[in-house]
C-alpha cells in the first residue's frame, strides 16, 4: 500500500533516530551553551528498543517506506547498534539501510556494519582546517580522525558521503578545500545550507551562504555540470566536476525549498512520528507499543498521520519569520536531520 499527503507526496524515506545523545556539540545542531554538562538525556527506558523500532520499520515500509537512514544524535553511541541493523536487514521490500554519523567511531564500526548490511554512510564533517572544524564541533575533535575513519569504511566496501554545514563567518572559508580534497578522493560532497531546525542554534538568514553562491565559488575553479537527479524526492542538486566521475550536492532548504517533493518521514528515538524536519510536534507511537496495540492499531495512526500531513515549513519561512514569533520547533538531534 501507498501512502500519500494532501500534496500527494508519497512516503518513501524513513529516519530513524536511535539516540538523542551525541559526543559532538556542533553549533548548528547542539551548542554547547544550550546543551552543557548537565544537559539531561533521554533516560534509556524511554528509547525505543530494537525490538520496537524493527516493528515500526517493517510496518512503515508496508506502507510504501523503501529506504531507511540510522540517525541520532550520534547513532554508533548506542549500545549493541549493529544488532538492530541485523534486524532491519530482515525486512521485506526494504531496499536499503544507511546512517548518518560524526565519524568518530566509525572507524572502529566500518567493517561490522558492512558485514550486517549498511552499504551507504554519510558523514558530517564541516571542515578539513582543525581550528575551523574544532571550533564547529564545539568539543575539539580533530578533522584528521574523522577523515581516517572516511577511509576506512571505503575501504571496507561503504559508500560514503560527506555532509558539510556551511555558516557564513565561521567555515565558509572551507567550502574550496573541503572541494578540493573531496574531489580528489573521489568521493561525494554536499554542501548544506544553514537551516533554521529547532530553536536553540541561534539562527540568522545573514548567516546563511547559498547554495548558488557555493556553486558559483566551486565552479569558477573547478567547473561543474548538472547531473540528472536519481529519484523523485533526491533533496541534493547534483553536479560533476568536468572530465570526471566525482559528484558534488548542494541541499538548498533555505534558498531553494524542496518541499514539494519530500517523502521523508522522522522517527524520533522515543518513538514519535513527525512528518517534517521543522514540525512542532510529533505523534507518539510508544505507548501503542507498549500497551498491546495490534499491528491495525499502528497501521491505522500512521496512515491517519501521513494522509493528513500538509507541512511545507520551507515553502512559507519568509512568512512565519515576517511575524516575529518564533515556533517552538523540534531540535535536530532529537529527530535527526
Amino acid at each position: 500500500m501507498k501512502l500519500y499527503d494532501q500534496y500527494q507526496r508519497p512516503l518513501r524515506d524513513l529516519r530513524i533516530s536511535v539516540t538523542d545523545r551525541c559526543n559532538f556539540r556542533c553549533v548548528y545542531c547542539m551548542p554547547s551553551e544550550e546543551f552543557g554538562p548537565n544537559h539531561c538525556f533521554m533516560p534509556r527506558e524511554e528509547l525505543l528498543t530494537f525490538e520496537e523500532i524493527a516493528r515500526m520499520a517493517r510496518l512503515f515500509v508496508s506502507r510504501g517506506v523503501e529506504k531507511i537512514r540510522l540517525t541520532g544524535g550520534e547513532p554508533l553511541l548506542r549500545k549493541d547498534f549493529p544488532e538492530l541493523i541485523s534486524m532491519l536487514a530482515e525486512i521485506e521490500g526494504l531496499q536499503d539501510i544507511s546512517i548518518t554519523t560524526n565519524g568518530t567511531l566509525l572507524k572502529k564500526y566500518a567493517p561490522i556494519l558492512k558485514q550486517k548490511g549498511i552499504n551507504r554512510v554519510n558523514v558530517s564533517l564541516d571542515a578539513v582546517d582543525n581550528a575551523v572544524f574544532m571550533k564547529m564541533n564545539g568539543i575539539g575533535a580533530r578533522s584528521e580522525t574523522i577523515l581516517e575513519a572516511i577511509d576506512r569504511a571505503v575501504e571496507n566496501g561503504l559508500t560514503v558521503k560527506v555532509n558539510m554545514v556551511v555558516k557564513k563567518g565561521m567555515n565558509d572559508s572551507e567550502i574550496l578545500p573541503m572541494a578540493r580534497l573531496f574531489k580528489e578522493k573521489g568521493i561525494t560532497l554536499r554542501f548544506i545550507e544553514f537551516m533554521d531546525v529547532g530553536v536553540t542554534n541561534g539562527w540568522k538568514m545573514d548567516e546563511v551562504v547559498t547554495s548558488k553562491e557555493i556553486h558559483d565559488m566551486i565552479h569558477q575553479e573547478m567547473p561543474i555540470e548538472p547531473v540528472n537527479p536519481g529519484y523523485f524526492g533526491e533533496v541534493a542538486k547534483r553536479y560533476r566536476y568536468i572530465g570526471t566521475d566525482a559528484e558534488v550536492g548542494f541541499i538548498s532548504s533555505v534558498s531553494a525549498s524542496f518541499c514539494s517533493s519530500c517523502t521523508r518521514a522522522r522517527l524520533s528515538a522515543d518513538g514519535s512520528f513527525y512528518t517534517c524536519l521543522f514540525a512542532e510536534q510529533g505523534t507518539s507511537f510508544k505507548e501503542l507499543l507498549r500497551n498491546g496495540a495490534s499491528d491495525e492499531n499502528i497501521l491505522e495512526v500512521i496512515d491517519r498521520t501521513w494522509q493528513k500531513r500538509d507541512d511545507r515549513y520551507s515553502d512559507l519561512r519568509s512568512a512565519y519569520h515576517a511575524t516575529g514569533k518564533q515556533r517552538k520547533k523540534i531540535e535536530m538531534s532529537y529527530i535527526g536531520g
